[in-house]
């Protein structure tokens, strides 16, 4: 019984602990809704593909420029630490796609699912940022736009600038099948008939003796 009587004060001194600790769900749950409507457009955002143009992932780069809007008040981004770009999927390449589906809450958003970089902001007049960005391999083939989001010292995100999604570029993705193995396959079909067709030969010479 003694014994019975110690573990259950144990366990109830465990919960009592646990009750002053915050759980990741509640953490998560704490963290500051954002939603885009909300968001000034502060930011001029520039990418080097011309509309339609197409770069292939692994291999091209994608020249990404940011800057203040001149039409911003003095300390607009007074706010402003750092800037954390994210490549979009344009409207054509959401559709029909829930898995890219947009979201006005940014924690529910689904289009901009890929990291390009996050830059400490430039303040100053006339400040601009760059980033060229080598697409990664695992971009998939869809059209794509970037968005620029000017984060707080929290981390929440206080304003952004976007490319136009209706002047999207292309990325050609990786199929995952290399040349080397497309060449091998058919050197070994092309084997494979040479094979079958000199079998065929020598069978038939067999049964014409």
């Amino acid at each position: 019984m003694a014994r019975l009587a110690g573990v259950a004060a144990l366990s109830l001194v465990l919960v009592l602990l646990g009750a002053g600790v915050p759980r990741p769900a509640a953490a998560a749950a704490a963290k500051t809704q954002v939603f885009l409507s909300k968001l000034p457009k502060a930011l001029v955002v520039g990418v080097s593909p011309k509309h339609g143009e197409v770069v292939h992932a692994g291999e091209n780069t994608v020249t990404v420029t940011w800057s203040l809007n001149t039409s911003e008040p003095a300390g607009a981004d007074a706010a402003f630490k750092s800037v954390k770009v994210k490549l979009c999927y344009a409207p054509a390449s959401r559709t029909d796609r829930g898995w890219r589906k947009a979201s006005d809450d940014l924690h529910k958003d689904k289009a901009c699912q890929f990291k390009v970089t996050v830059q400490p902001y430039a303040a100053g007049a006339g400040a601009a940022g760059r980033f060229d960005y080598v697409v990664a391999r695992d971009i998939p083939t869809a059209s794509y736009f970037v968005r620029a989001y000017a984060v707080d010292a929290s981390g929440t995100e206080v304003a952004y600038g976007q490319s136009s999604p209706d002047a999207a570029f292309d990325v050609a993705g990786i199929t995952g099948i290399h040349a080397s193995l497309k060449v091998a396959a058919g050197v070994f079909s092309t084997f494979s008939i040479a094979a079958l067709a000199f079998f065929f030969v020598v069978e038939k010479r067999k049964k014409d003796k």
